[in-house]
């Protein structure tokens, strides 16, 4: 291996977007697309909480996740359990990515972001607020339209929708 490549290597810039992904949605998939804008390679990471109750298992999150970033090499999907500073760690992550929709997330993912860097001096939080397109659009708001037959159009990725309209035909949604 010669020099420029070992050096490559060192100085890539690896991010961790982590969410439940509960579903997908438009707005998560605004938030990575630009991630790799910025990073060399960017890990989607899906958490297990084994305390919600979600509305897709993991497998399947997972599925769906791959099946909508399919060829995309600087994509990675995983998941992971714990704490997300081990995770990165792990996975020689410095950077983690997390959307901003507003005021309460904004308080919210700060908290969250001062605590991992409390844990971490190294493991810095970028934030990015969404597209205007997408700023009202959370999986909470789409797992409810969903329930109740609601139009799914350019709020999730055609995978998403066909998934949650077979669980809507099949009465296996639960409400939001």
């Amino acid at each position: 291996m010669n020099a420029d490549v070992i050096l490559m290597a060192q100085d890539s810039r690896v991010a961790i977007v982590p969410g439940s992904f509960d579903p997908l949605t438009n707005g998560h998939l605004d938030i990575i697309e630009r991630s790799t804008r910025l990073f060399d390679r960017v890990i989607v990471a899906v958490l297990t909480n084994s305390s919600k109750r979600p509305l897709f298992p993991v497998k399947a999150r997972l599925a769906m996740l791959c099946e909508v970033f399919k060829g995309r090499a600087v994509i990675e999907v995983d998941a992971f359990r714990g704490l997300l500073v081990d995770y990165a760690r792990a996975k020689r992550a410095r950077i983690v990515v997390r959307g901003i929709r507003g005021a309460t997330d904004f308080e919210d993912e700060t908290q969250m972001a001062l605590m991992n860097r409390r844990l971490d001096a190294d493991l810095e939080t970028v934030f990015l607020a969404p597209s205007e397109s997408n700023a009202y659009v959370s999986s909470r708001l789409v797992r409810e339209i969903a329930a109740l037959g609601g139009s799914l159009d350019g709020l999730v990725p055609p995978v998403v929708a066909s998934r949650l309209a077979t669980g809507r035909r099949s009465s296996t949604l639960r409400r939001a």
